[in-house]
């Protein structure tokens, strides 16, 4: 089975800047797209940005200019460039892929708190 696992995550002041990574297990084959997406307390699990295996971004409209998405197709990881945070960037940030048009199970998540 693929597993998701997320690392990176932590308390940063207002501002500053957090690279969050993803590396993809149980898979020979390259996951067709890869992201994240984050659960802020007492709200949905949104969508922050995707990434094809071709290279094409999507980012939500509250991330765009300040988060930037790349990835390794040959490693299956996704990482997420996180600049000028804001205390709304608080929440549980979640690794998303999608192989053979399935998403794959969600990893346990990696906490981000932006606050002074």
């Amino acid at each position: 089975q693929v597993q998701l696992v997320e690392s990176g995550g932590g308390l940063v002041q207002p501002g500053g800047s957090l690279r969050l990574s993803c590396a993809a297990s149980g898979t020979i084959f390259s996951i067709n797209v890869m992201g994240w997406y984050r659960r802020a307390p007492g709200k949905q699990r949104e969508l922050v940005a995707t990434i094809t295996s071709s290279g094409s971004t999507d980012y939500a409209d509250s991330v765009k200019g300040r988060f930037t998405i790349s990835r390794d197709n040959a490693r299956n990881t996704v990482s997420l460039q996180m600049n000028s945070l804001k205390p709304e960037d608080t929440a549980v940030y979640y690794c998303y892929g999608k192989l053979f048009g399935s998403d794959l199970p969600w990893g346990q998540g990696t906490q981000v708190t932006v606050s002074s």
